[in-house]
């Protein structure tokens, strides 16, 4: 069906489904969009599907379908932008856009090719800057090795002339002259290449360059102190500054394919000092001109994102919209005109006047010379359940549909759900004092759900804020079992009296059954606070709170059971429950029910058994000898008893169902359709 929600209603319509009827719906073509959407604006119809023989892409309206999903595919990529640029789409206007369907497709069309114009170009320009950063980091480690060789070099050309000027003779000049010829014919010119080279593959890219030219190369390498952003990964990683020398080409062609199969990214080096500090310069210059012309660039790609952001889920809702109109005008059927649509639908009966009105009101705003065209049909198919909520009861209807959705005209338990649920929560909860902190927490959403509601909350707040009225609730009987319980923060007080326990002596310091005895009379409401202390391995009250939810929640699933399948037999006439009613029944019993009345003849007799351990080797080891864990004669044949029929419900429960489901629908009469 549609919204659920709709104000109040009588009180008979809490307990029931709504009256429901089968409407057929004759509408023109040209009005049959607005139409559509005012109806689910109304969200009081559910239309049946007449295309169910056609594929998705033989229907009518398969290309708008797939024309929104392109519009959806664009609004997820600018959601994706806004996220990573850091700021989430605006919920402070989520009216309809004025925009119109076509008008609002060329927008985003316009939009997004201009977002991944703005992207292709910033990553062109990151690139570059991050291409320009190496290349610094690089000059300026590379000259220090050229600028400590040169020194190098010079020191030791020093030493060697000193050396020489000792013996000179007059044949020196001569002799020096002929080793200066010799030595300029036997020089080789050595070449150079540098660059980058990840840290973590600077090791084997030393071996792997040393064993492709068999030693004859000269690699120095310098680790780079931060890491550095790669210009084609993106990614910051460590690197080291590389200087590898060689000779002849041969040599030089190995290195460069293995610089690029280790992702060595390599940059151009001039030997000569004055060069490298012009070539500094010159870079230090286009880095600083890049890192303005990118801030100025993620400025305007920034200020286009919000600007989207601002009309987001306008359009989002708009093409959510859309989509669902289309999908549900694949649903209906063209008359053999083919100038009107024809649709089926089911309605509740008091919604007969509001549907004709939102028919009426589309063929006006569509302008429209034919109006649509409503009448009822009678069928023997089974109507769908509605039923009409409010804003207290929509909560508890949707936990009681997660589980099931009762038939037509059966009884509704989200009604009893008010009570029930709530109150088996604060059985187990049962605190005073953290029931006020969930009441006042409640009641902050209440006041402001006006507020609230008209706004985007994220998914923790917007589940809480949508069950604030069943927190409400659980908050106020919370209290008052925390009164019975005697319990605020797990702390007693004796707020209506004084205890009637008393230490008999001066050795009975903790409250506990060892040393207390009464003095005054009973306490008035309540658990005494004196019973608040340990009585047995488990506190007193924590053992309290669990045995009697285990109680009361058996005692609900038998009377829910109950009460559902009387409420199937009498007014569905159907026999086939009893196939599940007495295997449920047997093995909820079996079990739980056995453990209720456990408790009940434990706290009668004030035994010392260990229900825990009675329970768990009752499936375990059946036929062992129960000991000091015996409760009542016969204790044991009853356990093996109950566990016989509990394993026997499963497949009872299990088995025939199927079978008595396909018999019921091969046997069901095919539906009859007529017009009133």
């Amino acid at each position: 069906m549609g919204d659920r929600g709709g104000g109040c209603c009588p009180p008979m319509d809490l307990f029931r489904s709504e009256a429901m009827q089968l409407v057929q719906l004759i509408i023109p073509m040209e009005s049959a969009h607005l139409t559509v959407s005012y109806l689910g604006d109304l969200g009081l119809i559910q239309f049946k599907d007449l295309n169910s023989d056609k594929s998705p892409f033989q229907r009518t309206y398969a290309a708008q379908i797939k024309r929104c999903g392109e519009m959806a595919r664009k609004l997820r990529f600018f959601k994706e932008q806004m996220l990573k640029a850091g700021f989430s789409p605006s919920a402070k206007s989520l009216g309809e856009t004025n925009n119109g369907f076509d008008d609002l497709e060329v927008k985003l069309g316009e939009l997004e090719a201009e977002l991944v114009e703005m992207n292709a170009n910033g990553d062109k320009l990151q690139r570059g800057y991050t291409e320009l950063l190496e290349y610094k980091l690089v000059l300026q480690k590379a000259g220090e090795f050229f600028t400590s060789a040169q020194r190098s070099a010079t020191a030791q050309q020093r030493e060697m002339e000193s050396q020489q000027m000792g013996d000179e003779t007059l044949e020196t000049p001569l002799l020096r002259e002929q080793e200066t010829a010799t030595d300029l014919s036997k020089q080789v010119k050595l070449g150079f290449i540098t660059g980058l080279v990840p840290r973590e593959k600077s090791m084997a890219f030393e071996r792997i360059l040393f064993r492709a030219t068999r030693g004859n190369v000269f690699l120095k390498q310098v680790p780079a102190e931060e890491p550095i952003t790669d210009p084609v990964s993106g990614e910051k990683m460590e690197k080291n500054v590389f200087v590898v020398f060689y000779s002849g080409e041969r040599a030089k062609n190995k290195i460069l394919k293995i610089c690029e199969a280790f992702g060595a990214n390599r940059y151009p080096f001039a030997e000569d000092l004055g060069k490298q500090a012009l070539m500094i310069t010159e870079v230090s210059g286009r880095i600083s001109e890049l890192k303005t012309t990118i801030d100025a660039g993620l400025l305007q790609r920034d200020n286009l994102l919000r600007n989207i952001g601002d009309q987001f889920e306008q359009w989002n809702l708009k093409v959510k919209k859309e989509k669902s109109i289309y999908h549900t005008l694949n649903m209906l059927s063209l008359d053999v005109t083919k100038k009107c649509l024809v649709a089926e639908g089911w309605s509740p009966v008091f919604a007969t006047k509001q549907i004709q009105e939102a028919l009426q009101r589309a063929a006006f705003d569509s302008n429209s010379q034919v109006g649509a065209i409503f009448q009822v049909l009678h069928t023997r198919e089974s109507p769908p359940t509605y039923f009409r909520t409010n804003k207290f009861t929509s909560a508890f209807q949707e936990i009681v549909d997660a589980y099931g959705v009762a038939k037509y005209q059966e009884a509704n338990p989200g009604v009893y759900t008010i009570v029930t649920f709530p109150f088996l929560f604060a059985v187990m909860f049962g605190d005073w004092g953290h029931g006020i902190c969930l009441l006042l927490a409640t009641l902050y959403f209440i006041v402001r759900e006006k507020k609230l509601s008209s706004q985007k909350l994220g998914d923790i707040t917007e589940m809480t804020f949508g069950g604030r009225y069943v927190i409400m609730m659980m908050s106020l009987f919370s209290i008052y079992t925390g009164l019975v319980y005697n319990e605020f923060f797990s702390v007693p007080f004796e707020l209506f009296g004084r205890s009637a326990y008393a230490c008999r002596d001066l050795s009975c310091r903790d409250a506990t059954t060892v040393g207390l005895i009464k003095v005054r009379d009973t306490y008035p409401f309540g658990v005494d606070p004196a019973w608040h202390g340990s009585r047995s391995e488990l506190p007193f009250l924590n053992s309290l709170k669990m045995k009697m939810s285990i109680l009361l929640g058996v005692a609900q699933m038998n009377l829910g059971i109950i009460l559902s399948y009387f409420n199937a037999i009498f007014f569905r006439n159907s026999l086939n429950v009893w196939f599940q009613f007495i295997p449920q029944m047997i093995f909820l019993n079996s079990l739980f029910g056995y453990l209720s009345f456990l408790i009940i003849v434990k706290w009668s007799t004030g035994s010392q058994a260990d229900l825990y351990h009675i329970l768990i080797y009752m499936f375990l080891s059946p036929t062992d000898e129960l000991g000091e864990n015996q409760l009542f004669p016969g204790q044991k044949i009853t356990q093996q008893v109950l566990l016989l029929l509990a394993l026997v419900s499963v497949p009872w429960m299990l088995l025939p169902k199927p079978f008595l489901l396909k018999r019921q629908h091969e046997n069901a009469p095919r539906p009859i359709l007529r017009t009133t």
